[in-house]
């Protein structure tokens, strides 16, 4: 029995830092197990934050640039965590960090140089995952359910709560996904008017009452109306949200409080809508999972529908560092880690590319 030994990197769109996880992956009696031994959150400093943030309006030799030093500054970081903890490390897997993300235009591209990362890290990296799925038709997006149906096959529902909310389930032997929309990005936005990083346990949103008008105005968003497969990226947020929260004037305590109750709904609805059976099992996971507000207002909304499940603190925070390293692992096995089912690209995958340090 081979036991892969990797080191999966995760940024996402909720901007909350980098994600590192150290996991062992391996095949037993035709199913995959895994353990995450290590793992550790590097917060951005505000110089990073505000690049990453912007770096859809940076000119394309800036953003280069950026896609180099930032591949650097992650096989750094990798670097220190191998150093610290003394690990033995076969590879490097890499998401990288969403800058555009326009699959009808045909284009995604997550930062993050795989020749810099592998180079300054010193092991080989597995990375850019999206692109290959994006040239075959599809979204590029979301990723993350090969490893909900090869790791977490227990569970009716898979729901991430990271800055978009996405869920993934199986239907017909078949695993679909998609984007349902806002999370956290939202929930950020609001609470860094104040310069507060986030809404801890989501004790501001419990004091606020509904903003009616805000609320029908989110819920209205024509992306919620559209068949899946389908995902978004921060553009959208840019173009459809931000300007509904900046045009409502009101407490931030309401604000945070309305884009709560919306999110929740949102999710409901999709799962109302899914089940198959009396009451699911609802894996949440990702960042909104801490909030406690809004996964009290999410199990309100659910009813009977479903149980909403939540699991260890390491497992809220590094799913998908995990699910990353686990795509590395499919990748070198050269099996499928992209499912067409949940892209729509024209066929299945095994995509990323391998990077081997000079």
């Amino acid at each position: 029995m081979h036991i892969y030994k990797v080191i999966g990197l995760m940024s996402g769109t909720s901007l909350d830092g980098l994600d590192l996880a150290y996991c062992h992956i391996w095949r037993q009696h035709d199913r995959w197990e895994f353990k995450i031994l290590e793992y550790k959150s590097i917060s951005y400093d505000k110089e990073t934050f505000d690049t990453l943030k912007n770096s859809i309006y940076l000119p394309a030799d800036e953003l280069l640039i950026f896609h180099n030093t930032y591949g650097t500054w992650l096989g750094e970081q990798a670097k220190k965590f191998i150093e610290k903890h003394h690990l033995e490390v076969d590879f490097i897997s890499s998401h990288g960090h969403t800058t555009h993300h326009q699959p009808a235009k045909g284009l995604t591209f997550q930062i993050g140089s795989g020749q810099h990362l592998a180079n300054a890290s010193g092991h080989k990296v597995v990375c850019d995952f999206r692109t290959n799925d994006v040239a075959l038709g599809g979204q590029g997006a979301p990723l993350v359910p090969i490893g909900d149906r090869l790791l977490f096959s227990e569970y009716d529902f898979c729901l991430n709560l990271g800055g978009i909310s996405n869920i993934s389930f199986e239907r017909n032997d078949m695993r679909l996904a998609y984007d349902i929309g806002l999370a956290n990005m939202i929930l950020n936005h609001i609470t860094q008017k104040v310069r507060l990083t986030y809404d801890k346990d989501g004790q501001l949103a419990r004091k606020g009452t509904l903003n009616k008008e805000m609320l029908q105005q989110l819920n209205a968003l024509e992306f919620y109306r559209l068949p899946f497969p389908k995902s978004i990226g921060f553009e959208w947020f840019v173009e459809k949200v931000v300007p509904i929260v900046d045009g409502t004037e009101d407490s931030m305590e309401n604000l945070l409080h309305t884009a709560v109750h919306h999110i929740c709904k949102q999710v409901a609805l999709q799962v109302q809508q899914q089940a198959t059976k009396k009451e699911s099992t609802l894996l949440v996971t990702g960042g909104g999972a801490l909030n406690r507000f809004l996964i009290e207002i999410l199990q309100e909304k659910l009813g009977s529908t479903a149980k909403v499940e939540i699991p260890s603190k390491t497992l809220i925070e590094f799913k998908e560092a995990l699910v990353f390293a686990f795509m590395g692992v499919l990748r070198l096995e050269q099996e499928i880690n992209c499912l067409s089912s949940v892209t729509g690209a024209k066929c299945d995958s095994s995509s990323g590319v391998v990077f081997l340090p000079n």
